[in-house]
């Protein structure tokens, strides 16, 4: 277990030393870490135990989990103490989250900082829950109402919207690898698999409880319930990367068996289970054993292809699916008679012997059977169809430990399980249905089980990250000994049980963190605070972030009064230059043309191709699409301030911005400023920023009408005014307030 103060009230049962605090803990260990690797000494006794080239069995693999190994913090029960903290400034605790937060700060003599005013407040809420600025209704109707209830009721309102599930579909994607094509030297489109994402856009909006979606996704055909929505989510499995021309088919199956099986280990789990391929990890309590058990509970699912032709499938419950089947065999015996017939009626009217009669006798029996054919299409409808993967038999394929790794090598049969370290005895596997082996529905089951140490700290760390800059654990895809220990470990059960104990609700989680005095403090920063604790491990203020690209695009299109507000549906292709097409193969086919209407949808909707991202996508720091993602990088360079301020998408949206200003503040340049702030920034420009923006917008105008008499083409004032407008709002979008919740 982390070594972590036990509190009984508001006293501590023994003091903290020094490296065990939050801002010495993580270099430390990090330090011997690195320095034991590099003497050749392994971190973990047990797993570092050299096994025989050839293990003859599971135990010799099972033999290296010794007890310690199970002492890891993550692999422990849920424990919820009995009582949360209590604290002397009780004043400023307004839920439970409060408590734990405090609680640690009052320790050490700290207070946390001031709340956030309420026009920064607003923006960060909004940005953060749905990704979009409030409108200026919406900010004179939240700064009007002065009761202590109003954030907490916009809170509430906000997670009902639809774009809330918008915004937080795109985190799930990230975790999930989500791309709209395959990758690879064709980099081919993955077919429907635009209804996945829609899928996890919709399960957000509805509160789908969490459980159910992680059933969903890794068990969706096998639930007894099954049907379209189910069979689209299992579209999970099939996201990652696929090379439709291998160079070695047997490897390339086990490659993609480590996709599945290293995404799903590190969503989940939060363990960096892939590291166990080739041998036992270095450094977590993971075997090859262990790996292979969970290929062989994925095994069984192929892929629906015809040669290199990637296809999707008809997605319904299993009597719809089979009332398609049998209609399909229907419509096949129909086109075989009808075939014949044509045929003969051919041969009719090339024997001039035979009657007229007897031509049209057949011309009556084809009408016939296309009038079935029509029926048994109107009576049996298409189905939907969707991108996932099937288990064509009931039977499981025999699954080996692949001896370093190498398909060439298989060792001894691995039976389907998890991993060893997680159970005093492997769980239970359901018995094969007719349909299929059951054996994913056996995984999905033990993972949702809400005494499970892991799935619900995993995801809870997940959704406290993205409202809070950083997860209490800023290791969110790894909680194994390598990962950083919890700065809050009894906060992070409290959250995974209330989780739990609120039927896995996203959206009850979700407001209880919105409503703390946590997510309320300003980023002010303090001198002694960020000295002891420069990474804000203690959370004693709100972290700086920036926005994701999507927010910001978004953003810009909502400002600007162009956002395409259809949701669902097929990809959208944003612009990409003629340049960034010019090197591939057949540039005139590989992106459609530009609609700017079509694109102008939210940012989640954009095609991603992952051998041609969207520049701007790509610049301003898109995750890596090729496998998992926990955290995106924040980057600073060069062509992103190039693509904000000479991008072909941000000067349409200054272009539309300076038009809406004209239309709604006419011939009234301060008023044109004061009303581009409120829009763009939720605040009034402050006197000198309202100053030096009317100085910028006449200096500009001059220059223009300047700039046009030299060269023979003079253009009116009204004319140039509205091009210095235009430039005034292409700053505005390149501030960076523009790029940050507040």
């Amino acid at each position: 277990m982390p070594r972590v103060c036990r509190r009984s009230g508001n006293s501590t049962s023994r003091k903290t030393v020094l490296w065990e605090q939050p801002e010495y803990l993580s270099l430390f260990r990090n330090l011997v870490f690195a320095f034991m690797v590099v003497l050749g000494a392994a971190p973990i006794a047990s797993c570092s135990r050299t096994l025989a080239d050839e293990p003859a069995s599971v135990a010799d693999y099972d033999a290296v989990i010794a007890k310690s190994d199970r002492l890891q913090w993550a692999f422990q029960p849920i424990v919820r103490a009995p009582d949360v903290p209590t604290v002397r400034d009780s004043a400023w605790v307004r839920n439970p989250v409060d408590n734990f937060i405090l609680a640690k700060l009052e320790a050490r003599g700290w207070r946390p900082v001031e709340p956030a005013k309420p026009a920064a407040l607003l923006r960060r809420i909004y940005l953060n829950v749905i990704g979009l600025p409030p409108n200026l209704d919406e900010q004179k109707a939240f700064l009007k109402d002065t009761s202590p209830e109003a954030f907490d009721r916009l809170a509430s309102e906000l997670l009902e919207r639809p774009t809330y599930g918008e915004r937080w579909g795109r985190h799930w994607l990230d975790v999930v690898r989500y791309a709209d094509s395959n990758g690879y030297e064709r980099d081919g489109a993955k077919p429907s698999v635009w209804r996945y994402r829609d899928y996890v856009i919709r399960s957000f909006n509805d509160d789908k409880p969490y459980d159910r979606f992680l059933l969903e996704q890794l068990a969706g055909d096998e639930l007894p319930d099954a049907n379209a929505e189910s069979l689209t989510a299992l579209g999970y499995y099939r996201l990652g990367p696929w090379d439709d021309e291998p160079s070695d088919p047997a490897e390339d199956r086990f490659d993609q068996l480590d996709d599945m099986v290293s995404t799903t280990s590190q969503v989940f789990l939060g363990l960096t289970l892939g590291c166990a391929r080739c041998h036992n990890h270095k450094f977590e309590p993971l075997t090859t054993l262990d790996y292979y058990r969970m290929v062989a509970i994925v095994n069984p699912l192929q892929r629906i292809q015809n040669g290199r032709s990637d296809l999707d499938a008809p997605a319904g419950s299993p009597a719809e699916l089979a009332a398609l089947a049998e209609r399909d065999r229907q419509i096949g015996e129909l086109n075989r008679q009808i075939a014949a017939l044509r045929e003969e009626l051919k041969n009719e009217s090339m024997n001039s012997d035979r009657s007229k009669l007897n031509a049209e006798g057949l011309n009556t029996k084809i009408a016939g059977l296309n009038e079935q054919l029509a029926r048994l299409n109107q009576t049996t409808p298409d189905l939907p169809r969707a991108y996932y993967m099937h288990e064509p038999s009931a039977i499981a394929p025999e699954t080996h430990v692949l001896l370093r790794g190498k398909a060439t090598r298989p060792g001894i049969v691995a039976p389907p399980g998890v991993p060893a370290v997680l159970v005093t005895q492997q769980p239970d596997f359901l018995d094969a249905s007719e349909r299929t082996t059951r054996r994913r529905l056996s995984l999905a089951r033990w993972l949702a089980d809400r005494r499970h140490p892991l799935t619900a700290r995993v995801i809870v760390n997940r959704v406290w990250q993205f409202h809070l800059g950083e997860g209490l654990v800023r290791t969110p895809s790894d909680f194994g000994v390598m990962g950083d220990l919890p700065t809050h470990p009894e906060l992070l059960d409290y959250l995974a049980d209330e989780f739990t104990r609120h039927g896995w609700s996203l959206k009850w989680l979700h407001r209880l963190i919105l409503t703390s005095n946590t997510y309320r403090m300003n980023k002010a920063g303090h001198d002694e605070y960020v000295k002891a604790d420069p990474e804000n491990r203690l959370w004693w203020r709100f972290p700086y972030r920036r926005l994701e690209v999507e927010a910001i695009r978004d953003s810009m299109l909502a400002v600007s009064g162009r956002l395409n507000r259809k949701m669902y549906g097929p990809s959208m292709f944003p612009f990409v230059p003629k340049e960034a097409l010019e090197g591939n193969s057949d540039p005139e086919k590989i992106w459609p043309a530009y609609d700017e209407d079509e694109a102008s949808r939210r940012t989640i909707y954009a095609f991603i191709k992952r051998s041609l991202i969207v520049p701007m996508i790509e610049v301003l720091d898109l995750c890596d699409t090729t496998k998992s993602s926990a955290k995106r990088a924040v980057t600073s360079v060069a062509p992103q301030a190039l693509t904000l301020f000479n991008g072909r998408f941000v000067n349409e949206q200054a272009a539309h911005f300076a038009r809406r200003l004209e239309s709604e503040v006419t011939d009234d340049p301060s008023g044109q400023i004061a009303r581009a702030y409120s829009l763009a920034l939720c605040r009034e420009p402050t006197p000198e920023e309202r100053h030096s923006m009317l100085a910028f917008v006449t200096a500009e105008a001059a220059q223009f009408i300047d700039e046009s008499t030299k060269s023979n083409s003079p253009i009116p004032p009204k004319a140039a005014e509205h091009r210095a407008l235009e430039q005034l709002c292409r700053v505005i979008f390149n501030l960076n307030e523009f790029a940050y919740t507040d």
